[in-house]
């Protein structure tokens, strides 16, 4: 199943141009359009505090395209197919998830590269910017479940594009990927730290040792603890209901 997914990735290249596509965008015009006006708690560069959410970003619209394959095979009555075989029923979205932590890797090397050379370094070594990937993994695993859950539940292909971006957009909006809490009305402030997108943004600067660490809050202290709790939760629920969405197909 992993190798079906993959295949078909390396089939319509034009996807990872159109995810890719959209994270640049973002680094260009927020780092140098708008990088100017923009202030760090603490001081230091905009760019290289933006780029840690930029990785981070990446891994949560990257649920977009989990949730249309997926919605895509059940329309074409793939998913019924491979129901009347005999494999496990866990296959499917094991398959999924594998090939998403495959692209999501490719998608955070060649973001890495571009980080680069917009600015963004790693002043911790090697072993802390292997724990950001590893968290940023970790998060994709956990946005793949839950994609896998939208698209057996959406009726078609282009409902997955109306669900997703206002789920998504809000959520790396209401974050500490482009503008710190402390600089957002309270209550705003407080939404954001607690935001699972802002979590790992927060442990990734602070492993990295980018720009941008500040606050006094339970949440700001425990960025690593909450970008480890929070994927861990979502796949607690969204695994479990996944594979429970699949054994309901037609009946």
């Amino acid at each position: 199943m992993t190798g079906r997914y993959l295949r078909h990735v390396v089939r319509a290249p034009e996807e990872i141009v159109i995810y890719f596509s959209l994270p640049i965008m973002f680094v260009l015009v927020f780092g140098y359009v708008f990088g100017s006006g923009m202030s760090v708690p603490g001081g230091g560069g905009y760019r290289e505090f933006l780029i840690p959410g930029v990785f981070v970003m990446t891994m949560l619209y990257g649920i977009g395209a989990t949730a249309t394959a997926i919605a895509v095979d059940t329309g074409r009555g793939v998913l019924d197919r491979f129901r009347s075989m005999p494999m496990a029923r866990s296959a499917l979205i094991t398959g999924r998830v594998l090939a998403d932590l495959a692209r999501a890797l490719l998608e955070t090397t060649v973001l890495l590269v571009c980080g680069l050379l917009v600015g963004w370094r790693w002043h911790h070594g090697t072993g802390p910017l292997l724990a950001s990937i590893g968290l940023l993994l970790l998060l994709r695993l956990a946005l793949s479940c839950a994609g896998v859950a939208l698209g057996l539940v959406a009726p078609n292909p282009d409902t997955v594009s109306m669900i997703v971006f206002p789920l998504a957009f809000p959520l790396s909006a209401v974050s500490n990927v482009f503008v710190a809490p402390e600089m957002m009305p309270g209550w705003l402030g407080a939404v954001s730290e607690w935001n699972p997108i802002s979590a790992t943004t927060a442990a990734i600067r602070e492993l990295n040792g980018n720009p941008g660490l500040g606050g006094e809050t339970w949440a700001a202290d425990h960025s690593l603890l909450l970008a480890v709790a929070w994927p861990v939760a979502l796949i607690a629920v969204f695994g479990p209901l996944s594979v429970r969405l699949y054994r309901r197909l037609g009946r």
